[in-house]
């Protein structure tokens, strides 16, 4: 029979005045280094006040715990490091030294606005999400979830759906392409979505044939097939043409020797006005 006793968790308060994302994140990443520890974070989110901040740092205290913390008020930064140092809590200021550092740098004071970190984050996991979903929803490959694309691309071969559609995700917007191919009807899932957001796309016959061709010639493949043939680029645009018509609600770009910026920039004020939002809401 064992006699060995469990070891004490050690607890780490993460101390913020917005979420404290940053704080963990870092942490977390510092903490590979002691993977045979057991170690507890304790998130204590939008502390704004000395009252607050003695409260937290009190139970940190009684529990023989270690606080990092994301200030942005000077005040609060200097606080923490006084009543830490009171008490010999070990601490670690993870934004003080770093803004004084860049002030020092810019030749200017920082704003000191609370939860800026945040609202940074916010955006970056926010391209992030966009990115995957529109990753996943390439070309017709699912259509799970469709409903929650903020713009749906429809459009023949080779009229620079994925493209435009990677762009915007970039810029934080969800975006699901489905390809037309005559004879292939087209999945019942897309007129079942929010009809605002769907936008066809369009070329014209000579730059999509020489697109066609190059892209062939690219990969070492006969350039005189029928993919890149007049006749078979004359039926998928008809083809393409007579469904849009006949989807009045779908607005049609032509994509015609378009830089992709301007064709995205006009995708965006377009289903920004349709959808009542403002065009730097997922920006």
């Amino acid at each position: 029979m064992s006699t060995d006793t469990p070891a004490t968790p050690y607890t780490i308060f993460i101390l913020s005045d917005s979420t404290g994302e940053t704080a963990v994140t870092m942490i977390r990443a510092a903490l590979v280094q002691y993977a045979e520890k057991e170690i507890n974070i304790q998130r204590c989110k939008n502390v704004r006040s000395e009252d607050q901040l003695r409260s937290v740092i009190d139970e940190c205290f009684e529990k023989r715990g270690m606080v990092a913390y994301t200030f942005a008020s000077p005040t609060l930064r200097q606080k923490a490091a006084d009543i830490c140092a009171e008490k010999s809590i070990p601490s670690i200021d993870f934004l003080g030294p770093l803004i004084q550092t860049l002030d020092h740098f810019f030749g200017v004071a920082s704003s000191k606005q609370v939860g800026i970190l945040r609202q940074t984050d916010d955006r970056y996991f926010k391209r992030i999400e966009a990115i995957e979903y529109t990753v996943r929803h390439d070309d017709g490959k699912t259509l799970n979830e469709l409903d929650k694309a903020d713009i749906v691309l429809v459009g023949i071969s080779r009229t620079s759906k994925t493209p435009l559609s990677i762009f915007l995700s970039h810029k934080g917007w969800k975006v699901a392409n489905i390809p037309l191919v005559p004879g292939s009807p087209l999945p019942e899932q897309l007129f079942k979505i929010d009809q605002r957001k769907v936008v066809g796309l369009i070329i014209d016959i000579d730059s999509l044939q020489r697109i066609r061709k190059n892209r062939l010639e690219k990969f070492g493949q006969d350039t005189g097939g029928e993919y890149a043939s007049i006749q078979q680029i004359l039926k998928e645009i008809e083809y393409a043409e007579n469904l849009f018509k006949q989807n009045k609600r779908w607005p049609v770009f032509n994509v015609t020797e378009r830089a992709l910026e301007e064709t995205a920039s006009e995708i965006v004020r377009l289903i920004a006005s349709r959808m009542g939002w403002p065009e730097s809401a997922l920006f």
